[in-house]
């Protein structure tokens, strides 16, 4: 598609609407609002924007720039023609095909840095004063791309926080475990492979368990990502159990474990019943499992995850499977070892894993039940799916690009919105802006000089069609490791 299209069709018109003399317009993406965050959200995680504008870069240069100008500007002119009712003047489009570059410069927060809400993640500004019109001319497709990262890696972040706490509690030896306990399955359910890639992104700048498959190439590609990206296990689905038949399902334990007989294997235990697996079907199994050089991982799929796992029972005990839960009953059939924090740890032959309809608040609830119960909490594994990375839109941040400044005529002037009509949300910056440091936190400076603005945590990474600072995704996951 021709790059000036992927645009808001009221966008096109914006460059005969500036007062006359405009020469500049300075804008800021921003998390105005936690609102409709999740609970514990109370700040943001910067990360996507070398992604994005990679990706913007690549797309105008392959479907604009590397084209002939009078193919892609024909074509601009008889759908603008269509679209607005009018003889619409491509000149600035040919004007900006033949400058073959985007002139904007990108300022950003280090990507994998924890900013507070209102504090503004990138600036942008035109470096050519014909092309006042292209900074927010391209505000469509940077919040539709950098939404999504920014949100499920700040959301990730939050479960990462709930694992730690609670490892820390009951597992300190292992609680690197943290690193794989939330495990990426949110691809099938997000809104098609681009919000797959983004938001599988964000989940794997902090965490290393992933079955988005394609985010490997993603961070190769945008992050120079080498060596092991994230990764996941053999693991079987409700096809294969059903495939093996109701009746022989003991007998598909058996021919899966000969088929992996090393390594972790995850089998979906409860196609049929779960309860008869754990308390039948396992201590039949035990000293095949145990002899195995593996783990093997029973994934219960349905029900309450917290009592599926934990038990209805909020102690040890109980005469029913229901009232144990997977893990005690785990710990029933296999043992394990007291650690020294006086928590039992299973054989490390057997775990579990969890992974529908997990949320932050189930993912405490599951934490704080198992340590009640006398578990480490690093006991299972727990998937995270769509809902927590689909179910939410721009919105759960507050995220918006607004402009704050404006050159008209060589005179600045500081601009900005303030609804009568709105709570205050909506209130943008004023002025150029500085972001600074204070202590473990970050602040806005608004209505700076223009000295001033060059100064603060805001650094150039992209100016003129060049990117002028790379970062990796070694370097962000050491930052995100900072802040648990």
């Amino acid at each position: 598609m021709n790059s000036i299209l992927i645009t808001d069709g009221y966008k096109t018109g914006h460059h005969q609407q500036y007062p006359v003399g405009t020469e500049e317009v300075y804008s800021n993406w921003t998390p105005r609002s936690n609102t409709y965050a999740p609970n514990g959200c109370k700040k943001v995680v910067s990360f996507g924007q070398q992604y994005v504008f990679q990706w913007i870069h690549d797309y105008f240069q392959d479907h604009f720039f590397s084209k002939p100008k009078s193919e892609v500007c024909k074509e601009i002119k008889e759908e603008l023609s269509l679209y607005l009712g009018t003889d619409y003047d491509v000149t600035h489009f040919e004007q900006l095909h033949e400058l073959q570059y985007l002139p904007i410069r990108v300022k950003s927060l280090p990507e994998g840095v924890e900013a507070p809400i209102r504090i503004p993640m990138i600036t942008i500004v035109n470096t050519h004063k014909d092309f006042y019109w292209i900074t927010n001319f391209l505000e469509t497709i940077i919040s539709t791309m950098l939404w999504q990262p920014m949100t499920s890696a700040s959301i990730a972040l939050q479960y990462k926080r709930i694992f730690k706490h609670w490892a820390l509690l009951t597992d300190k030896e292992h609680v690197d475990f943290i690193d794989v306990q939330g495990h990426d399955f949110s691809m099938r359910g997000m809104g098609g492979l681009q919000s797959a890639l983004a938001s599988g992104m964000g989940h794997a700048s902090v965490f290393l368990g992933s079955d988005t498959l394609p985010v490997i190439k993603e961070l190769r590609t945008y992050y120079k990502a080498e060596g092991f990206v994230v990764g996941s296990v053999n693991a079987t689905e409700h096809s294969v159990m059903c495939a093996g038949t109701k009746n022989d399902e003991i007998n598909t334990f058996r021919a899966l474990m000969n088929t992996y007989p090393t390594g972790i294997l995850s089998i979906v235990s409860d196609t049929w019943d779960l309860w008869k697996v754990v308390t039948e079907y396992l201590p039949i199994l035990k000293n095949e499992i145990l002899e195995r050089d593996g783990k093997l991982v029973i994934r219960p799929d349905s029900g309450d995850p917290v009592t599926i796992i934990c038990g209805e029972n909020i102690q040890l005990g109980g005469n029913t499977p229901q009232k144990k839960g997977v893990i005690e009953l785990l710990w029933d059939v296999f043992g394990g070892t007291i650690n020294k924090q006086g928590f039992k740890v299973l054989n490390p032959h057997i775990g579990a894993i969890y992974g529908d309809s997990i949320t932050i608040e189930r993912a405490e609830k599951i934490c704080k039940r198992l340590h009640d119960k006398g578990f480490a909490s690093t006991s299972v594994v727990l998937g995270i799916g769509s809902f927590t990375y689909q179910f939410k839109t721009r919105d759960t941040f507050g995220f918006a690009m607004k402009a704050t400044s404006v050159v008209v005529a060589g005179k600045r002037r500081e601009i900005f919105k303030d609804p009568i009509t709105d709570n205050g949300i909506k209130k943008s910056a004023k002025g150029l802006l500085k972001v600074i440091k204070v202590g473990d936190t970050y602040e806005l400076r608004d209505q700076v000089t223009e000295q001033e603005e060059k100064e603060g945590v805001l650094k150039t990474i992209y100016e003129n069609g060049v990117f002028k600072r790379v970062t990796t995704l070694e370097e962000i996951r050491n930052r995100i490791n900072q802040f648990i």
